[in-house]
């Protein structure tokens, strides 16, 4: 099992988080680029920001680490990485919503400089786009923090791969500042 393809493990959990967090993700799930993203920009580290906003119904703020891309071949393919510090700060949630169209069995593959760290499934497709995400371990923190580029691959077909490289400068610092 890789760092990146914990599904079976992190299901339970995940659905206990996502209703802590469904707000939020209703806010930032329809980014497709950074200009368009919810809540206000409260830093900005490297190439990731910072945003916070109160959900309905909640009440205290919620915060985010973000990072949105288009395909370099295809710019009207856009993707959007969402990093969260659960309220307990137990666990950390990484979600990544991906255009539609994509192959939901081929899941969501992760490079971090060139060396694969795994796929993760797709849990659920809205109208703007498909959410994979997975619970992220000291070990994958711990390659995003070191490493220079991230590709995030999703599936058109079984044998077309689209490629969207993601710089990982200032993840560390930000997600150090997540609350």
């Amino acid at each position: 099992m890789t760092i990146f393809d914990v599904r079976r493990r992190m299901r339970p959990m995940a659905t206990a988080i996502a209703a802590g967090i469904a707000a939020l993700l209703a806010a930032v799930c329809f980014v497709t680029s950074p200009a368009a993203a919810q809540g206000a920009v409260r830093a900005v580290h490297g190439d990731w920001q910072i945003r916070c906003d109160t959900p309905p119904g909640a009440h205290h703020e919620q915060c985010a680490l973000m990072q949105s891309v288009t395909a370099a071949d295809r710019p009207n393919l856009g993707l959007t990485v969402i990093v969260l510090k659960t309220s307990d700060h137990k666990s950390r949630l990484m979600r990544v919503v991906a255009p539609l169209g994509v192959l939901l069995p081929s899941g969501l593959g992760l490079k971090i400089d060139n060396a694969d760290v795994g796929r993760a499934g797709f849990v659920r497709c809205l109208p703007n786009g498909c959410i994979a995400e997975v619970m992220m371990d000291d070990n994958l923190i711990t390659k995003l923090r070191s490493g220079k580029t991230s590709t995030f691959i999703i599936f058109q077909t079984p044998e077309e791969g689209i490629g969207f490289p993601m710089s990982l400068k200032g993840f560390g610092d930000g997600f150090d500042a997540l609350p």
